[in-house]
């Protein structure tokens, strides 16, 4: 058996050795360079960084000492001893393995670049503290940074600010020294990068970011706190087929608890825990706030909920671009890292619109609009909760000097702003009257008209509130941009004690979907299929059918067909002409369903792709007894037909003696897959009096493996079969613009038969398609 296994593995890579080598660099950490074709090498730029690292030693000693230290001193009496022994950045410097520029869906008033850094350094630093040693002998980082330039100017310096980011948290190692070895206990180690981690979240991930200044004067309160992107909905409906992680006696398989964590940027939601079920069924809903698209993902990551250890059974990862271009998408993904299951999932695109209308209560409970809450600062806080009562001055008298003088400071505040049963915390300020912080916020509100907001300004020492305040967001909706940017009075604190505030209301709109855009996933299907009516005078007329809302078993693992009726259900999938033929449905992108008429952009249905070959005629294919491929081999797609009887009449009555096969086909960004879907054929060849029973089968070339075969479902004595069967096949674009679809139309017959099984064929160059557009042709 092991022989035998061994000489399978051997021609598996013989038959394409190519995808075995590409299949085991997957599992490697290399460089995004190499996966992604879109994103640049830069030696040159590491080469620079090389000859400069010295100097940036320098110059950050010369921070350390200068600036870090004299601030650490400040922080606490306890840390006045603070001073750094030694300093040193090593001789390794970052490396960038790669960078992509954006020229698509940004502003062209902007330069959109993501660096992917990596930073294996051995630096050395050392800080005494009250005669204990404490130091950093080692740093390990990885992520992906966003720099954007912008707004581009027509003078000098060309650049108005410089805006930087991590799109997710940075992946963090610190080896320790001193006394900090402490933290390197297993662990500890855990908990002491994940709060450095938070550390650098809190003022360098999604939504903060550091925005530097390059022209004088310029105001950048815009481009620190840029109004959101969207809202992203996310229906978590089921699962199905999940692995069994649950086990008896360690033998034994049961069903696992599953339950889903969905994550955008850096906040996450926790799903409930189905018990015991291998397809859970949730029914929940979550929504995340998008800062930046391209850039930001949707994750999702199943676990079985276990009482010591939960157990990893599947992820998921998509891609928030073709959403916000697709509007809705509703499909079944498959599980990676696993070896079954799928997700289905609806996601809803919402476009933040400055628009009153669309404030309407949502009866389903769901939030109507967004509050964006930008946190300036304040002045004139009392120093305690003593000093002013209701704005009246409270005369008390303390006879502990020591708490009096602690009385005495000026307060370290932080704000705590409440939207219904959701309150959000802002940094601390220490030691200021007048504290400024710079943050922004944002609250999803159901009911505009009813909710407030609750603003309570509080001195971390004592836990005494400074101040408070609430906005009915009623008051935004008599502005007509729903904005307010203002001084509020603060209630139970001083007279003139104000907080400083930009509040930005917007209604959550779903945008309809673009018509004439083949939609990624299985949307495109959804949008048809369109019945196409001969009448004479070789007009047509296109309808849509009614859409059923429940899928149809057959497509159930990826809900291709969630549009198309079922059999039985009294809907016909597709109608009849004159001579009484079936004439398939068609899924066009071209078609303007509102007036039921044809598109001119996108010319008939029955017209072949760019490039197409014509089919020779009858006559031609009878005197040469060869296939009609054979004469067109250098134009793709090519029609193949193969004569094995010189008595064979294959007139069918129409202009296409061949017959011909309707065919959807697109690339799936979000899926990284081609999507191909049969729809059905028309007017076939009989191989024999007694009828065919005709399926279709697919190859994406050069891949001939018997494992990666497509093949549709078996239709019993008919010239006219419908299919309406999705198939996918996995690979990025840029492979699959380099490949050949080898679609043959079979008939299903007895092994000791002398019929004909090869009924046509056609061959689909794809790199002469847009496959993000898609075609749906004959």
């Amino acid at each position: 058996r092991g022989k035998r296994d061994r000489l399978a593995a051997a021609f598996s890579l013989l038959e394409d050795e190519r995808e075995a080598v590409c299949r085991g660099l997957a599992a490697r950490h290399l460089p995004a360079w190499v996966h992604f074709p879109d994103v640049e090498r830069v030696e040159w730029l590491n080469k620079v960084l090389v000859q400069a690292w010295p100097y940036f030693g320098t110059i950050m000693e010369k921070t350390f000492k200068e600036v870090l230290e004299p601030k650490i001193r400040a922080k606490s009496v306890h840390l006045k001893t603070c001073t750094f022994t030694k300093i040193h950045f090593g001789e390794k410097c970052p490396r960038i393995n790669g960078i992509k520029a954006y020229t698509k869906e940004i502003d062209r008033r902007q330069v959109t670049l993501d660096l992917q850094i990596c930073y294996i350094g051995d630096c050395e630093i050392h800080m005494d503290i009250s005669k204990f040693n404490l130091g950093v002998k080692g740093v390990q980082l990885y992520g992906t940074l966003r720099v954007i330039l912008e707004p581009l100017l027509t003078d000098a310096p060309f650049v108005g600010a410089v805006t930087l980011f991590f799109m997710q948290k940075p992946h963090l190692e610190i080896n320790w020294a001193g006394m900090s070895n402490l933290l390197d206990v297993p662990g500890i180690n855990v908990m002491s990068d994940s709060l450095i981690q938070d550390f650098i979240a809190a003022r360098l991930v999604l939504p903060n970011r550091i925005t530097v200044p390059l022209k004088k004067n310029m105001n950048i309160a815009h481009l620190r706190f840029p109004v959101p992107q969207g809202v992203i909905r996310v229906h978590l409906l089921e699962a199905e087929n999940l692995v069994q992680k649950d086990n008896f006696l360690g033998a034994i398989r049961g069903k696992s608890d599953p339950y889903a964590l969905l994550r955008v940027g850096t906040v996450q939601y926790r799903s409930k825990t189905v018990s015991r079920d291998l397809n859970p069924i949730w029914n929940e809903t979550f929504e995340f706030v998008v800062h930046e698209v391209p850039g930001q993902d949707l994750e999702v990551d199943l676990y079985d909920e276990d009482p010591d250890k939960d157990d990893f059974m599947g992820s998921l990862l998509i891609g928030l671009v073709d959403v916000m271009n697709d509007r809705i998408v509703d499909e079944w993904f498959p599980l990676s890292k696993t070896t079954s299951g799928h997700l289905h999932l609806k996601l809803e695109w919402l476009s933040l619109v400055n628009d009153q209308e669309k404030l309407h209560e949502d009866k389903k409970g769901l939030s109507t609009a967004i509050l964006i809450v930008y946190l300036d600062s304040a002045f004139n806080l009392p120093k305690n909760h003593f000093e002013y009562s209701n704005g009246e001055c409270g005369a008390k008298k303390i006879k502990n000097n020591k708490y009096l003088k602690k009385m005495e400071r000026e307060p370290s505040s932080f704000v705590l702003l409440t939207v219904g049963n959701k309150t959000q915390k802002s940094k601390t300020c220490n030691f200021s009257k007048d504290p400024t912080w710079g943050q922004a916020f944002t609250f999803f509100v159901h009911s505009a008209h009813s909710q407030s907001l609750h603003i309570e300004i509080k001195d971390k020492e004592r836990d005494s509130a400074l101040g408070t305040s609430v906005v009915c967001l009623s008051h935004l909706l008599k502005d007509p941009n729903m904005t307010l940017d203002q001084r509020f009075q603060l209630d139970h604190s001083s007279s003139d004690s104000f907080i400083k505030m930009k509040l930005v209301l917007r209604a959550l709109n779903v945008e309809e979907p673009d018509p004439q855009r083949v939609k990624t996933g299985v949307n495109a299907s959804k949008l048809g299929p369109v019945h196409v009516t001969e009448k004479a005078g070789n007009q047509q007329k296109f309808s849509s059918p009614p859409q059923v809302s429940k899928v149809s078993p057959m497509s159930k693992d990826s809900a291709a067909l969630e549009s198309l009726p079922k059999k039985g259900s009294g809907e016909d999938l597709d109608t009849k002409d004159s001579s009484g033929a079936s004439v398939p449905s068609e899924t066009v992108s071209g078609l303007d369903e509102a007036e039921g008429k044809q598109n001119p952009e996108h010319g008939p249905p029955s017209a072949l792709p760019s490039g197409a070959a014509a089919v020779p005629t009858l006559p031609v294919l009878q005197e040469m007894r060869v296939a009609p491929s054979v004469t067109s081999l250098g134009s793709l797609p090519s029609s193949c037909f193969e004569l094995s009887s010189s008595n064979l009449d294959i007139h069918n009555g129409t202009e296409m003696p061949l017959g011909e096969i309707q065919l959807t086909v697109r690339y799936a960004s979000i899926r990284q897959s081609l999507v191909v879907l049969v729809n059905g054929c028309r007017n076939l060849v009989p191989s024999s009096n007694r009828g065919v029973d005709p399926y279709v089968r697919i190859y994406l070339l050069p891949d001939r493996r018997w494992t990666s075969r497509k093949k549709t479902s078996v239709k019993k004595k008919t010239l006219n079969p419908q299919y309406d069967e999705k198939f996918e096949f996995f690979a990025s674009l840029e492979n699959v613009k380099k490949r050949t679809l080898d679609i043959a139309v079979k008939n299903s017959r007895p092994f000791i038969s002398q019929e004909r099984k090869e009924l046509g064929k056609v061959h689909i160059d794809l790199s002469r398609e847009d496959l993000i557009k898609g075609f749906a042709q004959w």
